[in-house]
């Protein structure tokens, strides 16, 4: 059985296009509280699992040697747009722990944000730093040095560092995660395959602390927190998980991930969220977290209002001109 519409995209006042996915929304205790379609079948979570594998970073007290501040922590969690300060503030993480550029494994690419890139291409050309995942890669690469282990390789399945993620990502998913599971992510990484119904589980006991050995749930709330104080290292200007985050502090953690994927969790209500989009349109996976941030979160008025332009974003064309929207439809 496919899975329902989630998201329709209107031209006028007609239906242009539909997005298929699916949904769960689980307690800490693993319980389902909301499910839409198949989350039973693995997907790969890509980048919505940034915060997960940011988990060694604190638990190594490598965050605590290198003094890491709440700006660098959400850099760990973060998919950023390559913007200036993003570029910095990873460069200050890996300076931290005595290397460069150099050491990144996770290649080059032009910055997300149609600024910073029009900026660097009239100067240079990116480096390692620009790409999306660098934070992420450095959060590795400091742990790695902590640990007293040799970084080299970081980035490979049999490294420490990402045996220790893969421990980190069984134990709040529950999924186990074998060798037919693994693939690798754009930024050369492991991917572990999961159901989105483990997903969420593993938001919602990082959101919770419930479920978490003591020195974990204290990790997991040291990240959040930082990437509630610090939304815009977690992507950057204009982008949802900044502007979410920026609207709801402390109540949200939310994360977007490659082929339409995204994560949240709901630390107050005790909730994970997980949502994966059939044709990977990462549009409709906003639309469908805001909408589902909507329906769990007690909100005022004015953060409702916020809200809907995201859960009906309009569509404009080049000359700016609104030419239709997205609608979550009546399943969510």
């Amino acid at each position: 059985m496919s899975n329902p519409v989630l998201v329709e995209a209107l031209r006028g006042g007609l239906v242009e296009s539909r997005h298929r996915g699916a949904v769960a929304v689980t307690d800490a205790d693993g319980a389902s509280v909301f499910t839409v379609g198949d989350v039973a079948t693995p997907i790969f979570p890509r980048s919505a699992v940034k915060p997960l594998q940011a988990l060694p970073l604190v638990e190594s007290g490598a965050a605590d040697r290198y003094a890491f501040t709440a700006a660098e922590l959400t850099l760990a969690c973060a998919s950023h747009g390559g913007e200036p300060a993003h570029v910095e503030g990873v460069a200050r993480m890996l300076a931290k722990a005595g290397l460069d550029v150099s050491a990144l494994a996770c290649g080059a690419h032009w910055p997300s944000a149609q600024a910073a890139a029009f900026a660097l291409a009239r100067t240079a050309l990116p480096s390692a730093l620009h790409n999306n995942c660098s934070g992420k890669h450095a959060g590795f690469l400091c742990a790695a040095c902590a640990m007293g282990i040799d970084h080299a390789g970081y980035w490979r399945p049999e490294h420490a560092v990402q045996l220790e993620v893969r421990a980190v990502l069984e134990d709040l998913s529950g999924a186990v995660l074998s060798q037919d599971r693994c693939a690798i992510d754009g930024c050369s990484v492991p991917t572990w395959a999961m159901p989105l119904e483990n997903l969420s589980h593993a938001f919602a006991k990082f959101g919770s602390g419930h479920g978490l050995a003591p020195a974990r749930a204290r990790a997991a709330k040291r990240l959040r927190e930082a990437c509630a104080q610090e939304p815009w290292y977690l992507a950057g200007t204009g982008r949802f998980c900044t502007e979410v985050m920026r609207l709801l502090g402390t109540r949200v953690l939310v994360k977007t991930g490659a082929e339409g994927v995204f994560c949240g969790a709901l630390p107050v209500q005790g909730l994970g969220i997980a949502i994966k989009c059939d044709d990977g349109a990462g549009r409709a996976a906003e639309a469908i977290m805001a909408a589902l941030l909507a329906r769990f979160l007690p909100l005022a008025d004015q953060e409702r209002t916020a809200l809907t332009r995201f859960t009906r974003p309009t569509l404009r064309n080049c000359n700016g001109i609104e030419v239709g929207s997205l609608r979550v439809t009546d399943v969510i």
